[in-house]
């Protein structure tokens, strides 16, 4: 009966949500529509810019937070861990060079993050309700100094995973490791509750890390709709991982929604083998007031396109108590269904694999476990909670025989005043001399409202981003006077080899340095 009832406020608190998305809506296009000159939403004109609230992660786009590192019952032999020395990360002053020739990168930012206290989210988005935020203007307060191209770069942070994936010869044991990537990718948003910068249609980003062995690519080629695409490839030829993201959000009244489109393709080239999937749905709650905080929650389906294999994983809406919170949970099997292992974990500290009896075994446990605690308890409120539910223990419970495949490198010490980067994403925005020679202008390191706001100059942070924000306008209508059309430089659209779906697909050349005809976007 308690069950009931809760399914069935859910239910109204849905369908009043609905409602008030479409009331919202049809009144903002009224309200404009008896604007002189004001155009209905729904006809609004391309011609309009607007900074997208943009996560990716996917992604994303508001989300991206700090991944809180949790200390481990490691009760496995050192043989049974799927680990690698490429995950720890060589960081220090920007420059420098190892003994090894390896690059060292750096460990801060040159300025710590603002005060966002004297500043309301609440003020913007009371206004927006039931929109699409990419019609949002958001202030540069609530960025955090980095291009959405640089944030979704942050999947590569656990690359070692691919590489390890490449040199296993069972291929439920490269599946584990492709899983493991797939989890790892959306860990660095933990409490990373700043905006990432919408990049500049023709913006683009390169990174190569000769440490973590890849090199990748990214160009926005797209702008309404906001669309990413990027290709990263081993420098060993190991590997191709690919994709475009184009992150749909919507305010909900306390939480906004980052409801992820688009396909990641990971190729291993040695295996002849293809593994696509679609990142998880992102929430950011308490937008009203309160601590801001993430959670991910969706089905996220594996598929290996050459043996038939699929992962199938659950990562869990954190429920009334918190217990879910964070959790990843799941199974890969055979293309007749066939459990081969069972995986859990949480998206923000790890995941293990565990033979599928055992697992089932200790979750039938856990339920009768469960039930016992809810009949002592009170059921409580079934609205939003004001803050983060705490969950019923710190740290994941390891099964006994589990294998760890993968572990959250911790956060640096300067982390919170360095708006909760990893160590990874602290040395995204690094420029020196020799870089600047090479990049095309086009790169956002050269961003100057991204540098600004790096640098800790925020009001010239704010008066470039107006600027670039008025410079892109005015590209678009001259484009539109003389109906010319955006032509895309590195990606062009196409079919996905695998899913047959419509994606953005690398043209090749980039690496080649040939940047002639490039647009003047900053």
């Amino acid at each position: 009966v308690r069950n009931l009832k809760l399914e069935h406020e859910q239910e109204k608190n849905k369908i009043l949500s609905e409602a008030l998305e479409t009331l919202a809506t049809e009144h903002h296009e009224l309200e404009q529509s008896l604007v002189k000159g004001s155009p209905p939403l729904s006809i609004i004109s391309e011609e309009q810019f607007y900074d997208a609230v943009s996560d990716s992660e996917s992604e994303k786009s508001l989300s991206g937070f700090e991944t809180t590192a949790y200390s481990l019952e490691d009760s496995m032999d050192s043989k049974d861990t799927i680990t690698s020395s490429m995950s720890e990360e060589k960081v220090c002053g920007s420059g420098e060079s190892l003994s090894n020739g390896i690059k060292k990168h750096r460990t801060s930012l040159p300025s710590p993050m603002f005060s966002r206290n004297d500043f309301s989210i609440w003020s913007i988005l009371r206004k927006c309700i039931g929109m699409e935020l990419s019609k949002i203007t958001m202030p540069v307060i609530f960025n955090e100094p980095l291009s959405f191209l640089q944030r979704l770069t942050e999947y590569m942070e656990h690359t070692y995973l691919i590489h390890k994936a490449s040199s296993l010869s069972s291929t439920t044991e490269r599946m584990q490791c492709v899983a493991a990537f797939a989890v790892s990718a959306v860990a660095s948003q933990w409490e990373r509750t700043g905006k990432p910068f919408n990049p500049l249609l023709g913006e683009t980003y390169e990174l190569i890390r000769d440490d973590l062995g890849f090199r990748l690519l990214s160009e926005q080629v797209s702008h309404h709709p906001p669309i990413s695409a990027f290709y990263a490839e081993g420098l060993n030829n190991d590997f191709v991982f690919h994709g475009s993201i184009y992150p749909k959000l919507k305010f909900w009244g306390k939480s906004v929604e980052a409801e992820p489109k688009g396909t990641m393709t990971l190729e291993l080239l040695e295996h002849n083998e293809a593994y696509t999937w679609i990142n998880p749905t992102c929430c950011v709650h308490n937008i009203i007031v309160g601590k801001l905080w993430i959670e991910q929650y969706g089905n996220v389906e594996i598929t290996n396109h050459k043996t038939g294999e699929k992962c199938v994983l659950s990562f869990k809406p954190c429920g009334l108590f918190g217990k879910e919170l964070h959790k990843v949970e799941g199974y890969i099997q055979d293309k007749s269904k066939k459990k081969l292992c069972a995986l859990y974990g949480k998206w923000t500290e790890c995941l293990y694999s565990v033979d599928p009896a055992t697992f089932e075994a200790y979750k039938k446990n856990d339920k009768k476990n469960t039930e016992e605690k809810k009949s002592s308890k009170q059921v409580g409120n079934t609205e939003e909670p004001d803050e983060m539910p705490l969950p019923d223990s710190e740290s994941v419970y390891v099964i006994p025989g589990s294998i760890l495949l993968w572990k959250i490198t911790p956060r640096p010490p300067n982390s919170a005043q360095m708006y909760n980067f990893t160590s990874f994403a602290m040395a995204l925005n690094e420029l020196d001399k020799e870089m600047e020679n090479v990049i095309p202008k086009t790169d956002c390191r050269l961003r100057p409202d991204i540098r600004a706001m790096e640098n800790g100059e925020i009001d010239l942070a704010s008066e470039e981003k107006k600027r670039l924000e008025e410079k892109q306008r005015t590209a678009r209508k001259n484009r539109s006077k003389s109906e010319e059309d955006w032509k895309t430089r590195w990606f062009h659209q196409g079919p996905n080899p695998y899913t047959g779906t419509q994606d953005w697909l690398y043209s090749g050349n980039y690496w080649d340095r040939n940047y002639f005809n490039l647009p003047d976007i900053y």
